[in-house]
């Protein structure tokens, strides 16, 4: 199997032939490619298909800016984009990669640099889970559908806002490792003065959404004076499991008690 297969591209550009060169171009590649020619229908594709590896997006879209378009799918989840624009205006190119993008490229260009350009920002990244399933199933008690910002907790099914659908999305994505506070406030508001005050008003409302109890939480897990981690928990074990857990320890006890 190539380096690129298996890796989806979302290419999001008004310019039908365009497009049609940049799918062929990357196909060739051994990447699979999606096309849209507005953001919404790429929104619903996301909704129902879950986040690409990777978005090429055109900043002059019919029906909203690249950059809006690139704040709801950050909100969505942690995806890499690559801005593909004919907007050259050096604040507009800050803009889009301070705030959004991990790359800005020129139009016209050369095919072969935007190639190059999207090999090394998927080459940066050691986690692809995010383009798994648009639901991430937790265990039994919580599962985690980005594509809609929303969880089930339980019985219930919760909204998330965008904020803390961003804060999930890199905890998660990052699972079982402790993600500095520095970080994430880097991360979710990149151009706001964001203390850790702030930060930890948004885990909490979180842990509300999350947790059996949010007073004991066994998900997002806080370290003092680092961060904080999310901890992928094993199912909860059956009654019946749990009956057999105990009987088997009470026999334990019985065996060490008479082999005094």
């Amino acid at each position: 199997m190539g380096v690129n297969e298996g890796k989806r591209l979302a290419i999001v550009e008004d310019d039908r032939d365009l497009v049609q060169l940049l799918k062929a171009a990357f196909e060739l590649e051994g990447y699979s490619v999606s096309v849209f020619f507005d953001a919404l229908p790429f929104l619903r594709y996301i909704r129902d298909f879950g986040l690409p590896h990777l978005a090429l997006i055109d900043l002059g879209l019919p029906s909203m800016h690249g950059f809006e378009l690139s704040k709801k799918l950050k909100a969505l989840g942690d995806v890499p984009i690559i801005f593909v624009s004919n907007q050259d205006e050096i604040d507009t190119v800050v803009k889009g990669l301070s705030s959004f993008a991990d790359d800005y490229v020129t139009k016209p260009f050369e095919m072969r640099e935007l190639i190059a350009r999207t090999y090394r920002v998927l080459s940066r990244i050691h986690d692809f889970g995010y383009a798994q399933s648009p639901v991430t199933v937790v265990d039994d008690w919580l599962s985690i559908d980005f594509g809609n910002s929303r969880v089930r907790a339980g019985s219930q099914s919760i909204m998330l806002t965008p904020t803390e659908a961003e804060l999930l999305h890199i905890l998660i994505r990052n699972g079982g490792n402790v993600v500095p506070s520095g970080t994430l406030i880097a991360r979710v508001w990149p151009l706001e003065q964001i203390y850790e005050d702030t930060l930890r008003v948004h885990i909490h409302r979180l842990r509300r959404k999350l947790e059996r109890d949010y007073r004991h939480p066994q998900y997002i897990q806080t370290e003092r004076g680092e961060g904080y981690r999310f901890v992928m928990r094993d199912a909860e074990p059956t009654e019946q499991e749990t009956v057999a857990e105990r009987e088997t320890a009470r026999l334990n006890i019985s065996d060490t008690s008479n082999n005094r």
